[in-house]
């Protein structure tokens, strides 16, 4: 035990806002579960989105191994962060201890859902409505962040859901806060441009907004920009999104 806390850093602020932007700013990530018959570790590449809440949420196909794997045991370890130029290790990355939550295709969330997935990759149109498909929502329970050589921290599921009284009044209004954004700014693309420091002359849209931030794409780069602190009131989501825009 004395040997593991040496090489762990306390939690602080800096490493709760890497962890969550690792997790929801992710187009995808690694899946591990364990095989029903044989009960070894399988790992698997899913596309990811977001719930209102951060929690991160799944597409799969009754037919995948993954899907049998968790309907027989919804414990899973979902990996994410991508690596840059150079050493790969170098790079921050989080695996974070997940229950999966299967949602019901009847259900308001599921709806929630399905537009919120849609706004991040809207090429999933093609199979979403298939009667073997469904959603998984990976609520997390613990999380190990690697920030790079030498920065390791252990975090707690709370640390990557957000907890704010309002997300269910964002949910319903998170079209109109876009519109009203570029409506109040013709040309927020050009300031997420600057923002993320995309490629030049790349088109950027917000493909989702909640109480902790938004989230930004343009072509397959998608990018997370987390608020210093959760909102409680819908209204105060567009000038903060201004703000940090600009």
């Amino acid at each position: 035990m004395k040997d593991r806390a040496s090489v762990l850093r306390e939690t602080d602020d800096e490493a709760r806002t890497l962890a969550r932007i690792l997790l929801r700013g992710a187009r995808y990530g690694s899946l591990a579960v364990l095989d029903p018959e044989t009960g070894f570790p399988v790992a698997s590449r899913v596309l990811l989105g977001t719930d209102i809440d951060g929690v991160p949420v799944i597409l799969v196909s009754a037919l995948s191994a993954h899907t049998k794997a968790l309907d027989a045991d919804p414990r899973l370890s979902l990996l994410t962060g991508e690596p840059g130029n150079g050493d790969p290790l170098a790079h921050p990355r989080l695996t974070t201890q997940c229950i999966a939550e299967p949602v019901d295709r009847e259900s308001a969330v599921h709806e929630r859902i399905r537009t919120r997935f849609l706004d991040r990759h809207a090429k999933a149109k093609l199979y979403i409505d298939f009667a073997d498909f469904r959603f998984f929502r990976l609520v997390p329970q613990s999380a190990s962040l690697n920030g790079g050589f030498g920065r390791a921290y252990i975090l707690e599921g709370a640390d990557l859901v957000i907890l704010s009284a309002a997300n269910e009044a964002v949910a319903a209004q998170a079209q109109r806060i876009v519109q009203d954004l570029l409506e109040r700014d013709p040309n927020l693309s050009e300031a997420l441009a600057r923002l993320f420091k995309g490629p030049y002359g790349a088109a950027w849209r917000i493909c989702g907004v909640d109480c902790g931030g938004f989230d930004a794409i343009s072509g397959d780069l998608l990018r997370r920009c987390e608020f210093k602190a959760p909102v409680d009131d819908p209204a105060d989501i567009v000038s903060h999104i201004s703000k940090t825009a600009y």
